[in-house]
């Protein structure tokens, strides 16, 4: 069961009422976590529907049922595990050639405009319609890897909204994401880390293109 607060169905109506009113034109909404109790499955695709129709690009994170049902919404950028890759892919994804397999296919089959894999310390990889990238983590001091996976996302998104291609921005998440591990616990990423972390990580990827 869910943690948190049980949302009803006047609650989640309203919501999809008001999210129009909050999104304009090349707005980014990031759709995330599990989903609170009382809220359908399916709740984020109605929520990817009607950022779509307002010409807002959409983020998922999500994993189970609610990922199932909301890979078809024509999502910008999906950031599963691997994971929650295998729970909308076909087949074996244990080594690095069929991870590229299996993220093309979402790409291809769920017209999903970028598949940002999270490797854990391993890096990331990113696939689109147009190439592959695989970025390693930058070689940092661990003290908890708390809030990494969450902050790639979260760097990934301020570098989108900073009008960054799209091969930057998952640089700056990265970057954030091996910043987030070098704080105590759930501290977050230090701006002066991230982008430290993300000008080498430039320098090491520059060339690299897959689209934007």
């Amino acid at each position: 069961m869910p943690d948190g607060a049980a949302v009803n169905e006047v609650e989640r109506s309203r919501l999809l009422e008001m999210l129009p009113q909050l999104l304009d034109e090349g707005d980014i909404l990031v759709a995330g976590g599990s989903l609170p109790g009382g809220v359908p499955e399916d709740f984020y695709l109605a929520v990817i529907n009607t950022a779509r129709e307002k010409g807002a690009r959409v983020v998922l994170d999500t994993s189970g049922e609610a990922l199932r049902k909301s890979i078809d919404g024509k999502i910008y950028l999906l950031k599963p595990n691997m994971r929650e890759l295998a729970q909308v892919s076909e087949g074996d994804i244990g080594n690095e050639e069929r991870q590229v397999e299996a993220a093309r296919r979402v790409v291809t089959k769920r017209e999903v405009g970028f598949v940002l894999l999270s490797l854990g310390a391993a890096g990331a990889l990113l696939v689109s319609g147009q190439g592959t990238l695989r970025i390693r983590t930058p070689t940092v001091s661990v003290e908890s890897k708390v809030g990494a996976g969450d902050s790639m996302v979260a760097g990934t998104v301020c570098g989108m909204q900073r009008g960054y291609p799209i091969k930057e921005a998952v640089l700056l998440g990265v970057a954030a994401g091996a910043a987030a591990v070098m704080t105590p616990g759930s501290e977050l990423c230090r701006p002066q880390d991230t982008f430290r972390l993300y000008e080498h990580l430039k320098t090491e990827y520059a060339g690299n293109d897959i689209g934007s």
